[in-house]
């Protein structure tokens, strides 16, 4: 029987790669075979982390997940470079470079900061998942994992931001956060039933909080709300994706797995 734990001789294709949690992700999928492809729009970080891999493990790749022509000619690379893409893992995303207009009340937000998120968030996840799976389903076989978020499936609790800041700016989930993920859970169940028959499994992992940034206020507001009593890391998420990412999941399809440390089990 494979294990999760044996990626040999697999490719897998991660977005946002060199970031916190995809970066995460290509330490889990090397160390345990894989080759990875490490796609990300701040390519000098990409390739800083594929330095500390093995020679030939590691595939720096620069792509703008928000700009689908980039998309097309990042993913036609990487089936150039290493001829198949066995599995994906759709994970970039963005709050946008400026803070300061993203953690702002809904009824302030303005529209050119809800499309620039939604244009990474879900019209990105989609494009990837588009040019990804057309290979995949050329070859009738492949893995996609999609990185969701716990505001995807419950709405962010507002009492916990009260007194909180993120990276040294007043904190809050704005509604094109939670529209965003939420719309990346219906896209996994409708990619999953139209190409199941065609050898290509589609999941979903949704994280809960992620500690990072925050300040101390609201990792023991967020953590007090936690059965497990504490914010998730990187490394908590790693094995949820590799589980759906490898043949051990191989009947499990239009699923979405949430590792919260017990928040929805209230």
């Amino acid at each position: 029987m494979n294990t999760f734990s044996d990626l040999s001789n697999k490719v897998v294709l991660i977005t946002g790669g060199a970031g916190s949690l995809g970066s995460a992700f290509c330490r889990g999928f090397n160390a345990n075979g894989a080759k990875v492809i490490i796609a990300d729009i701040n390519i000098s970080a990409a390739e800083t982390l594929a330095n500390q891999f093995s020679s030939g493990t590691a595939l720096p790749l620069w792509m703008d997940v928000a700009d689908h022509a980039s998309v097309v000619s990042a993913v036609a690379s990487a089936v150039k470079q290493v001829n198949q893409i066995d599995i994906l893992v759709n994970n970039a995303a963005t709050k946008t470079d400026r803070l300061e207009n993203f953690f702002v009340a809904d009824e302030d937000f303005s529209p050119e900061i809800w499309r620039e998120v939604m244009r990474t968030n879900l019209d990105g996840m989609f494009h990837v998942a588009q040019e990804v799976g057309r290979h995949m389903l050329a070859r009738n076989f492949g893995s996609i994992v999609q990185i969701a978020s716990i505001y995807g499936v419950v709405a962010p609790d507002q009492r916990i931001y009260e007194g909180s800041d993120f990276n040294g700016h007043q904190i809050s989930s704005p509604a094109v956060y939670s529209v965003s993920k939420a719309g990346v859970l219906g896209l996994t169940r409708h990619l999953s039933a139209a190409w199941g028959a065609r050898g290509v499994r589609v999941n979903s992992v949704t994280p809960g909080g992620v500690e990072g940034g925050q300040n101390q206020t609201f990792v023991e507001k967020y953590s007090q709300r936690v059965p497990l009593q504490r914010m998730s890391t990187p490394t908590d998420i790693v094995g949820a994706v590799m589980f759906l990412a490898s043949d051990s999941s191989s009947y499990i399809t239009g699923h979405n797995l949430v590792v919260d440390g017990g928040l929805t089990a209230w």
